[in-house]
């Protein structure tokens, strides 16, 4: 038997997590590790839960101006994820909560209760210029502890009510309780959905991505949200090569059964702490393939674990990115899915009446 990481504290078990250990960030000062006191009394065993801290939000907008992404805004929630996907690139922002990216990030989790009003206010801003904002573009919106803070309905209903072009990412069924929200919202051309799939490998799933729903539970949301004439993009993120590269094809054909209209990838990304915290979880669930994981992420991103440079970090670079990339156009084409979806519409923003409103004169 193993023994327990030195970055996990005496007694804690840990069980349906993606990481391993709980490494300080990287900017604290100091590290605590587990030692030998030498009195040789046994800890009681507990099992290690997460806690929801809440946080008071002075902002519900953030902005970007990476070339990379489509969207310019986004809105989260939650800060950290209790999905536990060990691939995640958020990782590395809990480190600025005095967190760690490892256990910390998927069982301290903030929610930001309020965060619905203070975007409210920031849309009727008069130098507010609209455009689509994005929902999951850092942590899930939908993770389990939605379930009872409802931080994401209540933000669905302050777009709704302001007709706010609106894309969301995520890998949570609890989307389909808003559908009363998101079909009328799609019906304007104000919506669409990404639904993030890795494997078809139920088993596989689990080990990746301990607390996010399964593969053929997540075709089902694709099922249901088409059919509420949400439109749906499969979203293939991440693909790893040399484990998850080889289900491109099905994976594809298995959304467009399922009424994907589009399609995207997304290469492993390793930024920071992600990547001893990925080669430890290959270590132990795949320790056959690790290395020639590695080496295929390492040959994609010019020998590097990460390569932060725009244009590549998102699809990487060399002969392994370029197949890639290849046989997804390819299934695409062959499938009849699009890379790209039309605009959501603009045009029709306008920040509802308040109580108390001057009434334009007729």
């Amino acid at each position: 038997m193993s023994e327990p990481d030195p970055t996990l504290l005496p007694g804690h078990r840990v069980r349906a997590r993606g990481a391993a250990s709980n490494a300080a960030g990287r900017f604290e000062p100091q590290a605590r590790v587990r030692v030998d006191d030498g009195w040789d009394i046994a800890e009681d065993a507990r099992l290690l839960r997460t806690e929801i801290r809440a946080e008071r939000p002075r902002s519900a907008l953030t902005y970007n101006r990476s070339p990379d992404l489509p969207f310019d805004r986004s809105v989260n929630p939650y800060r950290g994820c209790e999905h536990g996907c060990i691939y995640c690139f958020a990782r590395p922002s809990h480190a600025f909560l005095n967190l760690s990216p490892g256990l910390d990030f998927e069982t301290k989790l903030i929610a930001r209760p309020g965060i619905a009003n203070v975007l409210a206010d920031e849309l009727r801003a008069r130098a507010y210029q609209v455009a689509p904002v994005a929902l999951g573009t850092n942590t899930d919106p939908y993770q389990p502890c939605e379930t009872e803070h409802q931080l994401m309905r209540q933000v669905l209903q302050v777009l709704s009510a302001f007709n706010h072009p609106t894309a969301i990412t995520t890998k949570g069924t609890l989307i389909e309780r808003d559908l009363d929200i998101l079909a009328p919202m799609a019906a304007k051309g104000l919506l669409r959905v990404g639904i993030s799939v890795t494997t078809l490998d139920a088993d596989l799933s689990r080990r990746l991505e301990p607390r996010a729903p399964a593969p053929m539970r997540r075709l089902a949301v694709i099922r249901r949200l088409s059919e509420a004439g949400v439109p749906v993009r499969a979203m293939l993120a991440p693909v790893i090569p040399g484990l998850t590269d080889h289900e491109l094809e099905p994976l594809l054909t298995a959304c467009r059964e399922a009424g994907a209209q589009a399609a995207s990838w997304i290469a492993l990304r390793l930024p920071r702490e992600v990547s001893p915290l990925f080669q430890d979880w290959l270590a132990q669930h795949v320790p056959d393939r690790a290395a020639k994981v590695m080496a295929r992420v390492r040959e994609m991103h010019g020998g590097q674990d990460y390569d932060a440079q725009w244009g590549r970090r998102m699809r990487g670079e060399g002969v392994w990115a370029d197949l890639i990339a290849q046989r997804f156009d390819k299934a695409v084409a062959r499938l009849g899915l699009v890379k790209g979806m039309p605009p959501l519409r603009c045009d029709l923003f306008a920040p509802p009446p308040r109580a108390g409103d001057r009434q334009a004169l007729l």
